[in-house]
């Protein structure tokens, strides 16, 4: 008999399999492992003596993840007969595991504050990586030399059995803090430590610290200078309730070993005026911010705010390194009570691989999708020397040379759409849906092709306080309210109308009076709404395509007539969530289509997306599961187009 061990899992990545392998080598136990249909399947030798302590160390080691969702576990006919063995061809992006952690804040461990800890399974590897495949002289690390301590981790079972970039204070590089006067390097514990509790320090004295983490620079500063790309960077764990209202799905993922970023209420009120209602947050996720953040708790901070920059940021401390770093875009996660998918991001999501395979090269975003033996392999450009295929798929308005004579244009909208056919293994079966990213087009999947029902109208800003004013009957009156009882808002819209085409979500937040104008200020805005329901928005279609006069001339409406800018914005997102629903549900009607498709990044939303799962609940909507519902999932798409 084996004893079996069944992990749910929403992620097709090999993260947490392999960490549980790595475990089980440890221990020397005969055993099978294998990914099924969201499922990690571990059937482990039920008579070795060592499987209670292997068992109690998973349980005790094993890194939260946000894609795991449940575990069970049973007895099954058979014995297993070998060790088994990890699969990971590629480094990501991650948080550390609890075992770097503790060993990280270790006095006796020769990785005390060396902020480069990681293990085969964890840690910023990814942004070392220069070239594929996956070895040490294809990273930043090539250039360090390991010491007889690391190169024997490498070559024993354990978490760091086969760690391309293993170091420690021993073999590591230097670490140097810079400011106007002066200049320090860190190569040892000591130093290290100090290190941090200089910049630590200069933080709690209104200093801006800029530190390239592993996963890039960033730029560290207190919450009162918090500005529209700031992530709030909530420190101490035992005090993230204290500050942040939050689900405990939400309080999961923000610990979770993928360390998302996450947009939540705040309510701590003194944080509330720093940084507003809302805003977006993460827990410290790598070497050095992690390290950062101790000094920072020690010294009674709890939250800091930082901002993902390049390396000419302006700041008063410099910490910095000599090994060449690849930047990427953090992974942002989409919770509510029922459901949760990447909103964006390629962190955590990229590299990947999938299946089927197909001839086809995908090229957007700086991603390219080729296949890798019977697989889809899905990374950035530069990782890849070379590559063969029969057709390249190349998204539109992508500054691309013809690499291919077999070269086609793709759409954003037709590869997002396709992506999540390819996810949910849909090939064959109708479909339709919406892509919503500042603009909306409607689409069908017969089986065979995306089609674009309705296809998007980009918003044209030119002549639009004219047509507002010729749209109907009393129209003309509304504009001249507008320009006599909210000047500054008709300045703006009339110094809008020589941009042309710009976001309508832009000319939207200058009609509500928002500061921040774009897509994010009126969603957060949105956030601030605590009642029941809102209020009818103009969303009506006029030449089957999306009015855009008539939207606007309806909020300027209810601005005039005294509706606040909260209830409105709220009022927005619920009429969208209506208008979609509706001419989904029209267009399913007509193709008897089964299967009903969200993407685009305005998904991500929560009055919207609530609104879409409570007008769609006889057939809830599919989205990404593996990958961003937004542009990064076009790369995906593209090979199956």
């Amino acid at each position: 008999m084996a004893f079996v061990l069944e992990l749910h899992t929403i992620s097709s990545q090999v993260y947490i399999k392999n960490y549980i392998v790595s475990i089980i080598r440890e221990f020397d136990i005969k055993a099978v492992a294998a990914n099924k249909k969201g499922r990690l399947i571990f059937a482990f030798d039920s008579d070795n003596s060592e499987l209670q302590a292997c068992l109690e160390s998973i349980a005790a080691r094993l890194p939260a993840s946000c894609f795991l969702t449940k575990s069970d576990h049973y007895t099954a006919e058979g014995e297993p007969h070998d060790l088994p063995t990890c699969t990971d061809n590629y480094p990501l992006g991650l948080g550390l595991c609890p075992s770097c952690q503790k060993e990280m804040f270790d006095p006796s461990s020769r990785r005390y504050y060396y902020p480069f800890t990681s293990c085969t399974h964890c840690g910023g590897k990814y942004s070392f990586l220069n070239t594929l495949p996956y070895e040490r002289k294809n990273t930043s690390f090539r250039f360090i030399q390991p010491c007889s301590d690391c190169e024997s981790e490498t070559n024993k079972v354990g978490i760091r059995e086969n760690h391309h970039m293993n170091s420690c204070h021993k073999c590591g590089t230097a670490v140097r803090l810079m400011n106007k006067n002066n200049e320090r390097y860190a190569n040892d514990a000591g130093s290290f430590r100090t290190m941090f509790e200089v910049s630590a320090k200069a933080l709690k004295d209104n200093k801006r610290v800029l530190i390239k983490t592993t996963f890039g620079y960033r730029v560290f500063y207190k919450t009162s200078a918090t500005n529209n790309n700031s992530v709030l960077m909530v420190i101490n764990a035992k005090k993230i309730t204290d500050y942040l209202s939050l689900i405990e799905q939400e309080f999961n993922a923000l610990l979770s070993i993928e360390r998302p970023i996450l947009h939540v209420a705040i309510k701590d009120e003194e944080l509330k005026r720093e940084v507003g209602n809302t805003t977006d947050v993460k827990y410290p996720d790598e070497g050095f911010s992690i390290l950062l953040a101790k000094e920072l708790q020690t010294l009674g901070i709890d939250y800091i705010s930082y901002e993902d920059v390049d390396k000419d940021a302006s700041a008063d401390i410099l910490m910095d390194y000599d090994l060449e770093v690849t930047h990427q875009e953090d992974m942002r996660l989409f919770i509510n009570k029922d459901i949760q998918f990447i909103a964006s991001g390629e962190r955590v999501s990229f590299p990947s691989s999938f299946s089927p395979a197909t001839e086809t090269l995908s090229v957007a975003h700086g991603l390219i999708g080729t296949k890798v033996d019977e697989e889809m392999l899905f990374d950035k450009m530069e990782h890849f020397n070379s590559t063969k295929a029969t057709k390249v798929m190349v998204l539109e308005g992508h500054d691309a040379e013809q690499w291919h004579s077999n070269q086609l244009l793709m759409h954003q909208d037709t590869a997002s759409f396709m992506s999540v056919v390819a996810e949910h293994q849909l090939f064959g079966s109708g479909c339709v849906g919406v892509y919503f990213d500042e603009e909306a087009s409607f689409l069908y999947y017969d089986g065979k092709q995306v089609i674009k029902i309705v296809p998007q109208k980009d918003f044209n800003a030119a002549d639009l306080l004219e047509k507002m004013r010729t749209l109907r009957e009393g129209s003309d009156r509304l504009i001249t309210n507008l320009q006599t009882k909210m000047p500054l808002v008709y300045e703006k819209l009339e110094a809008l109308e020589t941009k042309g085409e710009v976001d309508l979500f832009v000319a939207t937040a200058i009609v509500l009076g928002i500061e921040d104008e774009t897509m994010r200020g009126v969603t957060k805005e949105a956030l601030k709404f605590v009642g029941k329901g809102g209020i009818q928005i103009d969303t009506h279609v006029k030449d089957n395509r999306f009015d855009h006069i008539a939207f606007l001339s309806s909020i300027v409406s209810y601005q005039l007539g005294g509706v606040d800018s909260v209830m409105l914005s709220y009022s927005i997102f619920e009429s969208l969530g209506d208008y979609f629903s509706e001419l989904i549900k029209e267009i399913q009607g007509k193709t008897k289509a089964k299967h009903i498709i969200l993407c685009g990044t305005h998904f991500a939303n929560q009055s919207l997306f609530s609104r879409m799962q409570r007008n769609l609940k006889l057939t809830p909507p599919l989205l990404n599961m593996n990958y961003p519902i937004g542009k990064e999932n076009a790369v995906v798409g593209g090979v199956y187009l």
